[in-house]
């Protein structure tokens, strides 16, 4: 069964794509702030050390209001999570726009972090609660797949009208994007309803009927889980390694094939592209197998023998464009399987806390892959760059094992 079988207005369908709307939006605003940095570095007359602490803050923030708000998820509600988040996204950009000192761009990135730290909580309690079961992968795909589209995006959206207008006219164009993201999904918040109270107690009689002696997780219970801390390294590492080729690759392209900065930017696209691709194919694949783990075993594998490939120098220049798509690709597939994992890791009743805290991992990560991969290429080893993702995903593999071996009794992937 795919998404393209019964009407496209289905209440799935439009719920699935209202959600999407909601995680390409809060992707696109990862990336408002880098592509304007020769902007502000003239205006306000910054460092790059001064302008990448933006980011830094911005990560570091989105972290602990990642880990916090799936409490408040659980015991709120998604939807009114996810408005607010929506809303301060707006609202940073605003901010940003009117910013006459550094000390305004970093309270643009502060309520920046505050907003995008809400979303895989509620994401992913919305999909897990409102989407059908054998609709779940590809609820997983298209969610996926609108991410990487906001991060293709913003870059050039923010600079093109940058250049036409001004830096500040492109902040407030952001701003208005996310209001009128935050208007159309107000229209149809009927699609978006989320009782908590309502799905604690669907979750606590759904864990009865398999277990009549179950009793609710406290609150802080679900932290005991070894399950849900592998699910954390598991993202955690994941966000190492590409906030590493995110970061350094184009450079490290540059050093060890001579192949440009500009060329090598470009083939980040590329593996954009490629991972959005491969997540169509992962979520029709993920509902078909019901072991998920393999899938991602898999597709990670693939993507560890094209780094070391690349680190090695074991081809020519010419091939490192299709190298990147293969790598995209793997990733891509792995995704709605990794996702369907992380699912039957987490106990009945939490699912807003457990996404918090497991997805969290992928802001630390994005502020420690940066820093370890620049000391790779500050030591001149920038062959050290593939070959250090690929070490860490051998990682991802181990910890995908041990997520899968640590989950008691996992239902099979509906057919």
């Amino acid at each position: 069964m795919s998404l393209a079988q019964g009407s496209f207005y289905s209440s799935d369908n439009r719920t699935i794509g209202l959600i999407s709307l909601a995680h390409g939006t809060s992707h696109f605003y990862h990336l408002v702030l880098p592509p304007l940095f020769p902007w502000l570095k003239i205006e306000f007359g910054l460092s790059y050390a001064e302008l990448g602490l933006l980011m830094t803050v911005f990560f570091v923030v989105s972290c602990i209001v990642q880990a916090s708000s799936g409490f408040l998820v659980d015991h709120k509600g998604a939807r009114p999570v996810l408005f607010a988040g929506i809303g301060l996204l707006a609202l940073s950009a605003v901010t940003y726009a009117v910013s006459s000192s550094y000390l305004g761009l970093m309270i643009g990135a502060i309520l920046m972090g505050c907003g995008n730290g809400v979303f895989h909580p509620v994401d992913y309690t919305l999909i897990n609660h409102k989407i059908s079961p054998k609709r779940l992968p590809y609820a997983y795909s298209f969610h996926g797949v609108t991410g990487y589209l906001g991060w293709a995006l913003a870059p050039v959206f923010m600079v093109a009208i940058a250049e036409l207008v001004n830096w500040r006219t492109a902040m407030m164009a952001a701003a208005i994007l996310a209001i009128s993201v935050l208007l159309l999904l107000w229209f149809n918040r009927d699609l978006l309803t989320d009782d908590a109270k309502e799905r604690q107690a669907s979750n606590l009689a759904n864990a009865r009927k398999e277990d009549p002696n179950h009793s609710p997780l406290g609150t802080f219970d679900f932290l005991k889980l070894p399950a849900v801390w592998l699910c954390w390294l598991f993202f955690f590492f994941s966000m190492v390694a590409m906030s590493g080729i995110q970061s350094f690759a184009p450079s490290a392209l540059f050093k060890t094939y001579e192949i440009s900065v500009a060329s090598g930017n470009f083939f980040l696209t590329l593996l954009a592209l490629g991972t959005a691709g491969g997540m169509l194919l992962g979520g029709y694949l993920a509902s078909r197998f019901a072991a998920p783990e393999r899938t991602v075993v898999i597709c990670l594998f693939v993507s560890v023998l094209m780094s070391v490939i690349i680190g090695a120098e074991l081809v020519s220049a010419a091939f490192i464009p299709t190298l990147f798509v293969v790598i995209g690709i793997g990733l891509g597939i792995a995704a709605p399987s990794r996702d369907l994992m992380i699912r039957s890791a987490t106990p009945q009743g939490a699912s807003g806390r457990v996404y918090g805290i497991v997805y969290s991992g992928i802001d630390l990560g994005a502020s420690v892959g940066p820093l370890a991969f620049g000391i790779l290429l500050d030591a001149g080893r920038p062959n050290w760059l593939f070959l250090g993702v690929a070490f860490i995903q051998c990682l991802i593999i181990f910890t995908a094992f041990r997520v899968a071996s640590s989950i008691p009794n996992r239902p099979a992937t509906a057919d």
